[in-house]
């Protein structure tokens, strides 16, 4: 019966595996690292928060593409947190962590991961449906679209902690892989070959949609008199989701590939010598998403730079208020009037775009 290692520290598993953690991160080159994941967690948390926001707020949002639109910045929220604790948890702290520490630091990135990629999937299938009816929304009910992102979260959460569940090399030290010394790398192949043929997948049946709407919209355009907006509008959600999924592809393909020549045991490939830079390449993509969407979306930008710009501007009047003294207040109406109007002004300014909003509408 082979032993198992659950109490040993992660010293055991690195040394076995000859994998250096403390050479590569010392001095100047981890506080640039550091600082570098840092100010880009920091902006992948801001961000996102905006997009959700923008979407709970804009009631033009509220349709089913868009809380999925949200529910994929939350899971690159999520990931923000995975960087954050990777960040802290990583170098010469891995050695030192144990075997449930550090399980729990790969499951979030793995569950990051998936939330992702199974969100894309979703998203997938509800452009498929409108998109076959020739609609800009599906028909998707709040239900079912809460059913869904809970879905999403659950198999997520579910796959991220596989290998604490027992896919792990922790009885058989003898299958251990490289880079994840305590994953077997039986798993690495499974979880990076799925990875790829679902964006293998995705791609096809995206690039697919695409031609079919491009095709459909051409054909509808000569024969209706409906706004060009109106009908470019399914043309241009696509593009936006197409934009999305080819960034995840690009940006996380490197690094599955890397766990896939790990997994088939492959020594000459040097994957120890690349595996932080696929890593920051796995990170941008939660940074690249949010500007996706308000670069690809004039409403999202809109509704971002409204609230930006009202937050600011409410903080700036509170400041004026402020400092004038309760006396004066009391004893001249004129000035309290003064401030009362622009108070009303400045409650137009930042409610002008919304008001634009509904003239349109």
């Amino acid at each position: 019966m082979n032993e198992c290692y659950y109490d040993k520290r992660m010293d055991f598993f690195y040394n076995r595996t000859k994998t250096d953690t403390a050479d590569e991160w010392r001095g100047p080159q981890l506080i640039g690292v550091l600082c570098f994941g840092t100010f880009f967690c920091l902006f992948i948390f801001i961000s996102n928060s905006l997009v959700i926001a923008a979407v709970v707020k804009n009631k033009r949002f509220h349709f089913p593409f868009y809380y999925l639109l949200a529910n994929l910045a939350a899971a690159d929220f999520f990931a923000g947190i995975a960087y954050v604790f990777l960040m802290f948890n990583t170098g010469p702290v891995s050695k030192t962590l144990t075997v449930n520490r550090w399980f729990l630091r790969q499951g979030l990135l793995d569950t990051s991961l998936t939330a992702s990629l199974v969100n894309l999937l979703v998203i997938a299938v509800e452009r498929h449906m409108s998109i076959m009816r020739m609609k800009i929304h599906s028909n998707l009910t709040k239900k079912r679209v809460t059913f869904l992102i809970i879905s999403i979260w659950a198999i997520a959460i579910f796959m991220g902690a596989v290998p604490t569940l027992g896919w792990n090399c922790l009885c058989d030290i003898t299958v251990c892989s490289s880079l994840a010394p305590i994953y077997s790398r039986s798993y690495l192949v499974f979880w990076s070959v799925l990875n790829l043929v679902v964006f293998f997948i995705m791609v096809v049946v995206y690039i697919r949609i695409y031609m079919y709407v491009q095709r459909k919209t051409n054909v509808l355009s000569s024969h209706t008199s409906g706004s060009i907006s109106r009908r470019r509008t399914p043309v241009k959600l696509m593009k936006t989701v197409m934009t999305v999924l080819g960034a995840f592809v690009v940006c996380w393909t490197p690094g599955l590939v890397v766990l896939l020549l790990d997994g088939l045991n492959c020594t000459d490939c040097g994957i120890q010598h690349v595996k932080r830079w696929f890593l920051l390449l796995a990170l941008l993509n939660s940074v690249m998403n949010p500007i996706i969407y308000s670069y690809k979306d004039d409403e999202m930008w809109a509704t971002m730079k409204r609230m930006i710009c009202c937050s600011s501007e409410d903080r700036s009047q509170e400041r004026r208020s402020s400092r004038i003294p309760s006396t004066v207040l009391c004893r001249s109406t004129d000035i309290s009037g003064h401030y009362i109007e622009d108070g009303i002004i400045q409650g137009t300014i930042c409610g002008k775009g919304d008001l634009g909003d509904k003239g349109n509408s």
